[in-house]
């Protein structure tokens, strides 16, 4: 995959990226400057916000399909087990010379460590949930959440 950024810069993504607090409210506030970042650019995507077991926030742009949101829940579920972006978990395979599907021993059906994937984590408490996007090629959908927590945390 080319273009892809570095291991050690995604770890920086996620430490940059902790949260000082998540509320309902602000699920709905990134969830929304999601949508008219993906607007603007006209991407066919879908986005998810959750937090635990809950979904805060999910909205479907013109061009997306339900193929999306099979994948926000593939990409979810890695990011729930690992604790990290699904394109971190991705990158740390194929740094070990294979790739997630051969040596993670889960179900490609259940898990994708594609990017878009990225976990909400609040100082203090760790990952609390997950927002994701599906509809680009993985580096633009993991772009376009880090582009997203990082205007949210100003």
């Amino acid at each position: 995959m080319t273009g892809a950024p570095e291991i050690a810069e995604l770890e920086a993504q996620e430490e940059r990226l902790r949260l000082p607090h998540f509320t309902y409210d602000d699920a709905w506030t990134l969830g929304t400057l999601l949508v008219e970042l993906a607007r603007a650019r006209r991407a066919p995507v879908a986005i998810d916000i959750r937090r635990g077991g809950q979904q805060l926030f999910h909205a479907a742009l013109p061009g997306s399909t339900p193929d999306n949101d099979a994948w926000i829940d593939r990409k979810r579920r890695v990011v729930e087990r690992y604790g990290c972006s699904s394109l971190l978990v991705g990158s740390r395979f194929r740094a070990k010379g294979t790739t997630f599907e051969e040596s993670s021993r889960l179900d490609p059906d259940r898990y994708a460590a594609h990017g878009g994937a990225f976990p909400i984590a609040v100082e203090g408490a760790g990952v609390i949930g997950t927002v994701v996007v599906s509809g680009l090629p993985q580096l633009e959908d993991h772009a376009l959440v880090v582009e997203a927590l990082e205007r949210f945390k100003g």
